[in-house]
C-alpha cells in the first residue's frame, strides 16, 4: 500500500495542496473550522508530513545528530542511549555516527547530517578540529559533550578530567604505590590529554616523576590495553599500579595480569575511568572514576535545543561536571617487596 501523500489529503478534504500545507504549518488565511477539518482528514488517513519537506520550508525536522568516536565503547554507548532517551521524550529522533576520531569520517558525517537537515548536532568526538570550527560558523546549533575542541566557539558539557585523574592518583598514592604507569587513549583527544596531565601533576606534587616511557598511548580497545600492559609487566621495574584512561583499557589490563599470573589487586592495582556497566562486570570489580553521564546528556540537550531558539548573540556556555572516585576491588596496597 502506497503511503498517504499531501495530494490525498487535499483531494479528500476538497481543498488545495496549499491549504493543507497552511493547516499543517499554521500559516495563511485559513479558518479555524476548515483547519480542523483538514487535520481530521490527516488523522483518518494517517498522514505524516514529510520531514524533508518541512526542512525545505525552514521548519524543524525534530532530528538531531550525535557524533561519537565508537558506539562499541561502553561510555559512548551509554551516552548514545541517554541522548536517544531524552530526545525521544522530547519528540526528537537521533542519527548516531561513529567517527573513530578520524577527520575524514567527521567531515563525511557532518555533510550527511547537513543533508538530513538536522536541527542540531551533539559532538562527542575528537579529531576534525578545523572541520568542526567551520561547522561553528554555520547557523546549525552545535554543542560538545564529554569532549572539548580547542578554539571551537560553541557551548559544551564535560567532566573535569584533570580532577578525575588527580583523584585516581591520590587514591593510589594513599595505598602506598610509588611505581605507576598510565594507559592513555589517543593523546590528540582533549579528555585523554587532561587525564594524563592530571595524573602526572598529582604524582609530581607527591615527589614522584612519571617518565614519558610510563605513559603508553593505546588503541582504545580491550586488546590495546592488554598489549600495553603485557609490555609493562615484562619490565624489570614493572609498575605496581596502572591508571587507565577508559574502562576498555582497564579490562585489557586485567586480562594481561591474569595471563601473566599476577594477582589483582595485590600484585597489580588497576584504576579505570567512566564508571560504565563494564566496571561492575569485571573480576575483580573495577575501581574507577565516575562521570555523571545522564546529567551531562540532559544539560547538553537543553543547551542544544535552547541554542535553536532565538539564540543569536548568546555567549557559548561551558559546563564542567565533577567526577567521583568509586573504590571497588581492583586496588589495594602493593605487596611489601614492591613498596619504596
Amino acid at each position: 500500500m502506497k503511503p498517504t501523500t499531501i495530494y490525498d489529503v487535499a483531494r479528500e478534504a476538497g481543498v488545495s495542496i496549499a491549504s493543507v500545507s497552511n493547516a499543517i504549518n499554521g500559516k495563511g488565511k485559513i479558518g479555524k473550522k476548515k483547519r480542523e477539518e483538514i487535520l481530521k482528514v490527516m488523522e483518518r488517513l494517517n498522514y505524516q508530513p514529510s520531514v524533508i519537506a518541512s526542512a525545505l520550508t525552514g521548519k524543524k525536522t525534530y532530528t538531531l545528530g550525535l557524533l561519537i568516536p565508537d558506539v562499541a565503547n561502553p561510555f559512548f554507548a551509554e551516552i548514545a542511549r541517554a541522548v536517544e532517551d531524552i530526545a525521544h521524550s522530547a519528540g526528537y529522533s537521533v542519527i548516531t555516527c561513529s567517527t573513530d576520531n578520524q577527520d575524514e569520517r567527521v567531515l563525511a558525517y557532518i555533510r550527511l547530517l547537513e543533508q538530513k537537515s538536522v536541527d542540531g548536532i551533539l559532538i562527542g568526538t575528537g579529531g576534525g578540529a578545523d572541520i568542526l570550527a567551520q561547522l561553528a560558523e554555520k547557523p546549525l546549533p552545535t554543542v560538545t559533550i564529554a569532549r572539548e575542541v580547542q578554539g571551537l566557539p560553541v557551548s559544551g558539557v564535560a567532566t573535569d578530567d584533570f580532577r578525575g585523574a588527580s583523584l585516581a592518583a591520590a587514591h593510589l598514592l594513599a595505598l602506598g604505590h610509588r611505581r605507576m604507569a598510565v594507559l592513555a587513549e589517543d593523546l590528540k583527544v582533549s579528555s585523554s590529554q587532561e587525564r594524563v596531565r592530571g595524573f602526572r601533576f598529582s604524582l609530581f606534587e607527591a615527589g614522584i616523576r612519571l617518565e614519558d616511557g610510563d605513559i603508553l598511548p593505546c588503541a582504545s580497545s580491550i586488546e590495546g590495553g592488554k598489549r600495553a600492559t603485557i609490555e609493562l609487566l615484562r619490565r624489570s621495574d614493572r609498575p605496581t599500579a596502572l591508571f587507565c584512561s577508559n574502562e576498555l583499557l582497564a579490562v585489557g589490563a586485567l586480562q594481561a595480569a591474569r595471563e601473566a599470573g599476577i594477582a589483582v589487586p595485590t600484585g597489580l592495582s588497576v584504576v579505570g575511568y567512566d564508571n560504565t556497566l563494564l566496571s561492575t562486570a569485571t573480576n575483580p570489580l573495577l575501581t574507577t572514576i565516575a562521570q555523571p553521564i545522564e546529567q551531562m546528556v540532559k544539560l547538553a540537550f537543553e543547551l542544544l535545543i535552547g541554542n535553536g531558539q532565538e539564540s543569536a548573540g548568546l555567549v557559548p556556555q561551558r559546563i564542567v561536571m565533577q567526577p567521583e572516585l568509586v573504590v571497588r576491588e581492583s586496588t589495594a596496597m602493593p605487596q611489601r617487596a614492591d613498596r619504596e
